[in-house]
């Protein structure tokens, strides 16, 4: 069904991040694509269809309990792309085919995003009845600029390829999705290459950067963050790459059970 989300997605996604790839300290990227014929074709439209129908007005159930728990809810599938967000090192979304409604989402709470020539993207809930609530009008205006993210959303018309990347919603289109993946996979070996502290902490900084402050406070977060890493193995071994005319090796990062 074009990797529509269902159910067991929304549950299985947080679980995955923040119980298996966070709990790795040698995972250095994730790559995130589709398989078939589209990245991701939004929410599973059965999935929708029984949330509104438990959701929907019952005799003897008082509606406000109704709205509470449907605000949980929702609070719960932003969480599973906002984990994406919390896990230390980069995600790359490699984007073919339709990225639609929830697939936006989803491809804006990656890092980076790279896509092939047949990429579709479509903010489709105004399409639906709805507006998007799971994090597109959140993370979308600080990617490709307010206005653009504002017509986007308010029209639900479909951006293809070359104009994602002329409006910095992907940073390179490439002919095919196997060409995508053979250059998503490059690009997640690269990050992977450098120094896993300063691979989480820029990705911290950048993310604290969006979401609030001046630049005078953000250059004071950045001064405490590097004055609590900056003191490592990672940059006499990279010094000594440099010297020595070789690629750094650098160790995964510590990960202890509580």
């Amino acid at each position: 069904r074009a990797n529509a989300l269902d159910g067991a997605m929304w549950a299985e996604l947080p679980r995955v991040v923040d119980e298996v790839l966070a709990a790795d300290g040698d995972v250095r990227c994730v790559l995130l694509a589709g398989e078939g014929r589209a990245f991701c074709a939004g929410i599973d439209l059965a999935h929708l269809a029984q949330t509104g129908a438990q959701q929907a007005p019952r005799e003897g159930v008082d509606g406000a309990r109704q709205r509470e728990e449907l605000r949980r809810n929702i609070l719960r599938m932003q969480d599973a792309f906002t984990s994406l967000e919390r896990l230390h090192c980069p995600v790359v979304a490699a984007v073919h085919g339709a990225c639609y409604g929830a697939g936006v989402d989803l491809a804006t709470a990656a890092d980076v995003r790279v896509c092939s020539a047949d990429a579709r993207f479509c903010v489709k809930e105004v399409d639906v009845g709805l507006a998007a609530d799971v994090g597109t009008l959140q993370r979308l205006p600080s990617i490709v600029g307010h206005g653009v993210a504002t017509e986007m959303s308010l029209t639900a018309r479909v951006v293809g390829a070359e104009e994602a990347v002329a409006t910095g919603l992907c940073s390179r289109a490439h002919p095919d999705a196997t060409a995508m993946l053979v250059a998503a996979r490059k690009l997640c070996a690269s990050i992977a290459a450098k120094s896993p502290l300063a691979v989480a902490g820029t990705k911290r900084v950048l993310l604290r950067v969006r979401d609030s402050g001046s630049v005078a406070d953000n250059l004071d977060y950045v001064a405490t963050w590097n004055a609590a890493q900056l003191i490592t193995e990672d940059v006499v071994e990279a010094a000594a790459a440099a010297r020595e005319r070789r690629r750094p090796v650098y160790k995964g990062l510590r990960r202890s059970k509580l």
